[in-house]
């Protein structure tokens, strides 16, 4: 899988105690899924975290639901980010622990990445709306 250095990725943002769920997560599944576990630590380890309160409310958290453009194709695409047992790609609901659901994680509004799907190839992820439960 190719990836885009961390350096050239956007800042990111992250509640404090969502990380921490999230890199227990990642690694606990390290063993069965290595590279998407990478990935997910990576973009956890290069956040900002802030108490859970202050995180605007156009970043992407667990359970948004979110509207982004895959620049490469001009598809459009809205799903909800949830934890693996919640998953379910019909309803639009996709797990964290998938390459694109790593790579949407504590983005804004506007903000662009350049992220492995999981074929592999990177593609250039646009995010156009949030919306946040709560």
């Amino acid at each position: 899988m190719t990836s885009t250095k961390a350096a050239v990725r956007p800042p990111i943002t992250l509640a404090e105690s969502e990380a921490d769920t999230l890199a227990d997560l990642a690694l606990a599944m390290q063993g069965r899924q290595p590279e998407v576990s990478r990935l997910l630590l990576e973009e956890i380890d290069r956040a900002q975290t802030v108490p859970a309160g202050r995180v605007p409310r156009d970043v992407v958290t667990m359970g948004s639901t979110v509207v982004f453009v895959v620049r490469e194709t001009g598809e459009r695409r809205t799903i909800t980010l949830v934890y693996p047992g919640e998953a379910d790609i019909s309803q639009g609901r996709l797990s964290i622990l998938t390459p694109v659901g790593a790579g949407l994680l504590g983005l804004r509004v506007g903000q662009e990445i350049s992220w492995p799907d999981r074929s592999g190839e990177d593609r250039l992820l646009a995010i156009e709306s949030v919306d946040r439960p709560g």
